[in-house]
């Protein structure tokens, strides 16, 4: 019993010692990032809120580079909102538009660029990770929490495309974010694993993509796997044509996006494609919206997500879990006509962002959401 005693003792001491040296890590080793001051996103400045660009650490000692957004003339602690995603976009496209659209509502927002990509910090570029990435999240959350304006018991998230799914996994380990948004969500663990709508959802399929990425690791780890097709052929599929006409035309093109240039590195997400990481989304007591375009080819994501985290099954989840213990505050969302890309933006009546917008990104009810929740 007394070595028992003495080794729980000593593990108790490691454990605080290594708490103290990463803390002190923490504070003498923050990267400083060289950040753009001037505005350059892909949508103007509104004038109902302040702007400033920040950064913050995450517990892999990566640096992230943000933007805060907080309402003019407002006082006292206020509720908050982290962004993130579309997955390979930066904080200058969609997650930067929805962040100013919240401010004026009322929030403090901060839209991040993710760990290895935009202005953040982490090497090699353009590179993925569940665990990293849903830090990330978390990370953004520690920031907002130790702001003087903002109530720490009153935070929430948005996730984009890909960090929809990200930002659900944040939400089902972390019990200080209060209410979570998954708009045009993707799984990433899913579509890494089983191809577009389950169609490579096979030992033979993913046997042949783990031996390229084998390959492919020793061939050439840094190759890039390039990002949205650029010519657009003229028999591509209507939504590689929506990604197109966001990430390439002047309606979304951004210098610093991994979609609008050189995409990903091919083995950059290859931990994707091994995992899955919304098995307990079931469990999360906390409030989720989960909106979706109607027309979007990504909606049976979102669908299959929110079924799944309040009867504890659906299609394209092989564990069965319990119904979530909190079901009442769980909402899907499906925009009528909307399209995946719409829901970046708000979407347009012509190409490039031309013609009149669509406004299909229902602002109000997002921040009525929001509002109900952080209370």
């Amino acid at each position: 019993m007394k070595k028992v005693l003495f080794a729980a003792l000593l593990l108790a001491g490691a454990a605080v010692a290594c708490t103290e040296n990463k803390q002190t890590k923490t504070d003498n080793h923050m990267q400083k990032l060289e950040l753009t001051q001037e505005w350059d996103k892909v949508f103007p400045l509104s004038d109902k809120v302040n702007h400033r660009k920040v950064t913050f650490e995450t517990q892999y000692g990566l640096t992230l580079a943000a933007d805060l957004y907080e309402p003019k003339n407002a006082h006292g602690k206020m509720p908050a909102i982290a962004v993130s995603g579309p997955f390979g976009a930066c904080k200058e496209q969609s997650s930067g538009l929805y962040a100013m659209r919240m401010a004026e509502r009322g929030f403090v927002t901060l839209a991040f660029d993710p760990s290895f990509t935009g202005e953040s910090s982490g090497e090699p570029r353009q590179t993925a990770s569940p665990d990293i990435n849903t830090e990330d999240f978390m990370a953004a959350v520690d920031f907002l929490s130790r702001q003087e304006n903002v109530d720490s018991g009153k935070i929430g998230i948005i996730g984009i495309c890909g960090w929809g799914g990200i930002a659900l996994n944040a939400a089902a380990a972390d019990t200080r974010i209060k209410a979570t948004v998954a708009s045009t969500m993707y799984d990433m663990t899913r579509v890494s694993g089983n191809g577009y709508f389950d169609s490579e959802d096979k030992e033979e399929s993913r046997h042949a993509a783990r031996e390229a990425m084998a390959k492919q690791r020793l061939a050439d780890p840094a190759a890039m796997a390039g990002g949205v097709v650029n010519p657009l052929p003229a028999d591509a599929p209507q939504f590689v044509k929506d990604y197109y006409d966001y990430y390439i035309t002047e309606r979304g093109y951004h210098k610093r996006s991994g979609n609008s240039n050189d995409g990903w590195r091919t083995i950059g997400t290859q931990a994707f494609a091994n995992a899955r990481f919304l098995y307990y989304i079931n469990e999360i007591r906390s409030a989720v919206l989960v909106m979706h375009g109607e027309k979007a080819h990504s909606r049976y994501f979102g669908e299959a997500a929110y079924q799944y985290m309040v009867e504890g099954k659906a299609e394209g989840y092989r564990v069965v879990g319990n119904p979530n213990p909190n079901p009442g505050n769980k909402e899907l969302l499906i925009i009528p006509g909307a399209t995946h890309c719409d829901l970046y933006d708000g979407g347009y009546t012509e190409l490039a962002g031309k013609g009149e917008p669509k406004n299909l990104i229902p602002w109000d009810k997002l921040a009525d959401f929001f509002s109900k929740n952080l209370k």
